[in-house]
């Protein structure tokens, strides 16, 4: 016969279950979610090929994550995967991305030399090199685009913020401010910095980068 189940019995095998779900989400259950190609959801540092081209032409080699002097560009790690709810497949692992919320892409601003440091250091070709100019940048990059949750965002809901607007350095072209500094994105200007993003005082953020899937620098075909 089985032993009574008291209210004590009960507490204490709740807490050894807990336990083993939590010892499964540490170690099997992300790497259960198996090979996916989810990374292709972060943000490539600016310059980066198609991800299809990118992944077979990047050698994880980190002169890129080293070269960046904001230390926006890290690794994709597990952990960093689970942060975002991502599972990176075996293709991914040490591949470079931004995770803007943390540090975002600031175009090497103030730095010296004439191009993105990060594209320069590429050894292979997997960040095509390009000018820091203003001009360059808008032709080349496309990280991403900025998207705003108008459920969450302080200037949609009877306040006006208006940080995300203030930290784009495409200020007034890229993000505009509507009524009561309301955040406007236009799509065919934002190159998905992140900068907004990181300088939102809403938790969690209320505008995102959403990352680009069909990047191409070479041809970025925005008017």
């Amino acid at each position: 016969m089985p032993p009574k189940l008291t209210r004590r019995n009960f507490l204490a095998r709740l807490g050894s279950g807990a336990i083993t779900i939590v010892g499964i989400a540490g170690t099997g259950l992300f790497a259960a979610l198996g090979d996916v190609d989810d990374a292709a959801a972060c943000v490539r540092p600016p310059g980066a090929l198609p991800e299809e081209d990118f992944l077979a032409t990047c050698i994880r080699c980190g002169r890129c994550t080293d070269a960046c002097p904001n230390r926006c560009i890290t690794p994709f790690t597990e952990e960093a995967g689970r942060e975002l709810a991502l599972a990176p497949g075996a293709r991914q692992f040490g591949t470079p991305v931004i995770f803007a919320r943390r540090q975002a892409c600031m175009l090497c601003n103030g730095e010296p030399g004439d191009g993105l440091l990060c594209t320069e250091a590429c050894p292979t070709g997997a960040l095509i090199p390009t000018k820091k100019s203003a001009v360059a940048v808008q032709e080349s990059v496309d990280m991403g685009t900025a998207v705003v949750d108008t459920t969450i965002c302080y200037s949609y809901n009877g306040a006006s913020c208006g940080a995300c607007i203030r930290a784009c350095p495409f200020e007034g072209t890229a993000l505009r401010a509507g009524l009561w500094e309301r955040p406007i994105v236009d799509p065919e200007v934002c190159i998905g910095c992140g900068l907004c993003e990181r300088s939102c005082v809403h938790y969690p953020q209320a505008i995102r980068i959403k990352p680009s899937t069909d990047r191409d620098p070479t041809t970025r075909g925005r008017s």
